[in-house]
């Protein structure tokens, strides 16, 4: 009987892990995990692996997502092994190289031969096997589990040897968990970070925000879900326009940014502040890829559905008033 192997992306769509860089390019532990989990699955099956994938767009909260998680994997029937693929923090934007460590309850061999492998791929520090008897998934999925930390998205070393021999890590993992070697063969496409839910979308007029030339807004007025600078500086100027002191003033006009009625329920405010996730705008077919930036225009009063900056309204070739799609998170 062929190996049969559960993999699932650690945390959600809602459930936001840790991000280790706040701009581009940065490390986020729930797309880059997601993208893991699709080309180790694909290298399984490359060997004959039977493989069932499982990414979280449901919970919205993290006890539902840790349940929701264990039980899609215990209702996959028997198999061989559990595996949850998340990525380390420690702390913001280190430049210290931090390493790889797998996580076990039961599995000590094979958790210290998968870090192992990792290290050697990624050209990581080897922080081995770590017994957990702490961690939800490791103590209720039915089959043998490992948790993989692959690397810390908070180390800028370890971002860059991520990115550098993403490819080799996957395969090391698949071959390490299979017991076989993937013979020589160019590396396998690359799966993007994929969502099977759209959780806004809006078809309507648009108009155009943000700015030091935008004095439909005070000098002082704020956003409404994004409230420093710091957090966020891929969105503003470097310096405070002159006479202001708000973060709408600052907006970099020159950069893609969107405002909407988003449902906060759905579409919570950590979420749309991360620069990880961003929103598509559409035009015919043009489309172009954009930041939420704030709580956008009402359509009964103004009879809009997004304030656009006025790049993203020139890329678009639109004007005031002319139609555009929002959807968002961006297929």
């Amino acid at each position: 009987m062929a190996l049969k192997v559960v993999l699932s992306s650690g945390h959600g769509l809602h459930i936001r892990g840790a991000s280790g860089n706040p701009v581009p390019p940065y490390c986020d532990e729930v797309d880059e995990a997601r993208k893991i989990v699709e080309h180790v699955a694909d290298y399984l099956g490359d060997l004959g692996v039977d493989v069932v994938t499982i990414h979280d767009d449901v919970s919205t909260t993290q006890d539902a997502n840790l349940h929701w998680l264990v039980s899609q994997h215990n209702q996959q029937g028997p198999h061989d092994y559990d595996i949850s693929v998340h990525l380390n923090a420690y702390q913001q934007t280190s430049s210290k190289p931090m390493g790889c460590e797998v996580l076990y309850v039961s599995q000590d061999e094979l958790a210290e031969e998968v870090s192992a492998a990792i290290a050697d791929a990624g050209d990581f520090i080897d922080r081995g096997g770590k017994y957990r008897g702490d961690l939800y998934f490791l103590n209720n999925t039915n089959e043998k589990a490992l948790l993989l930390e692959t690397f810390f998205c908070d180390s800028k070393p370890d971002c860059d040897l991520y990115r550098q021999n993403f490819d080799l890590i996957c395969r090391a993992i698949a071959e390490t968990i299979a017991g076989e070697r993937v013979e020589d063969q160019p590396p396998l496409p690359v799966r993007p970070p994929s969502s099977s839910s759209v959780l806004f979308e809006a078809t309507g007029r648009c108009s155009w925000f943000g700015g030091p030339d935008d004095d439909g807004v005070s000098p002082s007025e704020g956003l409404a879900f994004i409230f420093s600078y710091e957090s966020a500086p891929h969105l503003f100027l470097p310096d405070q326009p002159s006479g202001t002191t708000g973060l709408a003033r600052r907006l970099n006009p020159g950069v893609m940014y969107v405002a909407c009625r988003w449902d906060y329920d759905i579409t919570p405010k950590d979420m749309l502040a991360r620069p990880s996730v961003q929103a598509v705008v559409r035009v015919g077919d043009r489309e172009i890829l954009a930041w939420p930036a704030d709580w956008g225009p009402h359509e009964e009063k103004t009879g809009r559905i997004a304030d656009l900056s006025p790049a993203l309204m020139e890329a678009l070739e639109v004007g005031t008033d002319d139609t555009v799609t929002v959807i968002y998170p961006a297929p």
